[in-house]
């Protein structure tokens, strides 16, 4: 083998291995990103439906009603970080998260401020102590959840 066309070789390779290796890099960026999105949200099913169960008690603890509505609220002001383009389902990972929500950036983004601006008022009823209020709020994050979900979110 000439020299020349052994630079010309090595010179291939590498761009193969450098091309190879960008997409594995934007392939592990899409998959923390989903795998990122997943744990929030989880993270955020598992505070409300704590406070849900503990609305159902005779006499509910508030502290861990209020421990659990900062944990809805700190995961529901993450959401916007959540979604950058390119880790929905053509990243070729499992989400359930649908097109529109990078077609409709604007109608997503008002879908999320929503959410966040009630899961920051149920944080500040329940470290108030406001059982009343809280049981009022509730069912208005609840309704933001479902109203983003019909629309942003994929059936199994």
């Amino acid at each position: 083998m000439s020299e020349r066309h052994a630079k010309t070789s090595r010179a291939a390779i590498a761009l193969v291995l450098a091309l190879t290796a960008t997409g594995a890099l934007a392939a592990s960026a899409a998959e923390t990103a989903i795998a990122t999105r997943q744990a929030g949200y989880k993270k955020m099913g598992g505070a409300f439906k704590a406070i849900n169960e503990e609305l159902k008690k005779a006499s509910p603890d508030m502290k861990l009603i209020a421990a659990n509505s900062a944990v809805v609220n700190t995961q529901a002001q993450q959401i916007p970080k959540w979604f950058p383009k390119g880790s929905g389902s053509e990243a070729g990972f499992k989400t359930k998260a649908k097109p529109a929500i990078w077609t409709e950036p604007a109608k997503f983004a008002a879908a999320g401020g929503a959410l966040q601006a009630e899961a920051g008022k149920l944080q500040t009823f329940a470290a108030a102590g406001n059982l009343d209020a809280v049981k009022t709020q509730v069912r208005a994050v609840g309704g933001t959840c479902k109203s983003c979900h019909d629309a942003y979110r994929a059936e199994d």
